[in-house]
């Protein structure tokens, strides 16, 4: 039978977190990580090495502007031009010669245009928020409940990587290939580990090693692509995980597997699990590290710059073994 609005309602229902942890509780499945599991994440650090999970910020990004998505815009307020014209003296130190020159510039961009977090404000079902708080709660003036501020000092902890076509013995999933819980349980397998209560779970497809083949961004923004699927959802629920995210545009695969609904994973996952997803992630370099030294757990920090009423942030998710 065909995936439908119904079946959305019954993840939604079968999951629920809902006043899980107070009817106040804006952090969601964030409540799950403790003192003594960052703690116990600290000890993965055998090697010191740091790996980035994030994309440059950049206009060579992803973005085609659509959804009102670009890539980031740099410019520079004050730059070596000045110091050689000496404007830069003039507007910052009256025109006294302090010997010190500065430059400053600016990022103009949408909060989710390159890797980034989305909060659980950012999806609206049926009238509501994530924990029951209503669409109002989202106004103008931003998230005024579930903003992604609510992360900023909860986004460390035992990071996992399960990489599903390293699994599977492709080099990436086709467009359309909807991740299961079979899926899942191979890369595991492939992995060595386990997956628990407050880890923060991160899945490959190759979506971006295939845009790298290509050279080409392509329609990665918007497109076909691999992605979590419905079958995924009683998986996470089971572990309790902290967060998920996957290296591709949207997080859940494309076309979607519900006709009559969009997006339906985040729908279950961030309005009624709580779960914090990830998009963008730039995976690649850490799948290759993982591989060579067979260790696919390491310590994970990567909060969400604390934007006031936010519902999205970008960040530099880092991975340290």
């Amino acid at each position: 039978m065909t995936p439908s609005i119904e079946t959305v309602r019954q993840l939604s229902d079968r999951h629920s977190n809902w006043g899980r942890w107070g009817s106040d509780d804006e952090k969601g499945t964030l409540n799950l990580v403790t003192g003594e599991m960052v703690v116990r994440a600290a000890s993965l650090v055998t090697r010191g090495t740091t790996i980035s999970m994030a994309l440059p910020y950049d206009d060579e990004g992803p973005q085609t502007g659509f959804l009102g998505r670009f890539n980031p815009i740099h410019l520079m307020t004050r730059d070596g031009a000045d110091a050689i014209a000496g404007t830069a003296i003039r507007d910052f130190y009256g025109g006294v010669e302090k010997h010190f020159i500065g430059t400053d510039d600016l990022i103009i961009m949408p909060l989710q245009s390159g890797t980034q977090w989305d909060a659980l404000a950012h999806v609206i079902f049926e009238g509501k928020i994530y924990n029951g708080h209503g669409a109002e709660w989202v106004s103008s003036r931003g998230a005024l409940k579930n903003d992604v501020a609510n992360a900023a000092d909860s986004m460390v902890g035992r990071g996992v990587l399960l990489d599903v076509p390293r699994a599977l013995g492709v080099e990436w999933l086709e467009p359309g290939h909807a991740i299961g819980a079979d899926d899942l349980d191979e890369a595991v397998s492939l992995a060595g580990i386990s997956v628990g209560a407050g880890d923060f779970v991160f899945v490959r497809t190759g979506a971006m090693t295939a845009a790298r083949s290509a050279g080409s961004w392509g329609d990665y923004a918007g497109g076909e692509a691999p992605g979590l699927g419905l079958g995924s959802v009683d998986w996470f629920a089971s572990k309790d995980t902290a967060a998920v995210a996957t290296d591709t545009w949207g997080f859940e695969v494309r076309p979607n597997e519900t006709p009559d609904v969009a997006q339906p994973l985040h729908i279950v996952l961030i309005v009624h699990m709580g779960l914090w997803i990830g998009e963008i992630f730039d995976l690649d370099p850490l799948a290759e590290d993982c591989a060579k030294d067979g260790v696919y757990e390491f310590m994970f920090c990567g909060p969400p710059l604390p934007f006031t009423r936010a519902v999205g942030s970008p960040l530099n998710p880092t991975a340290i073994k």
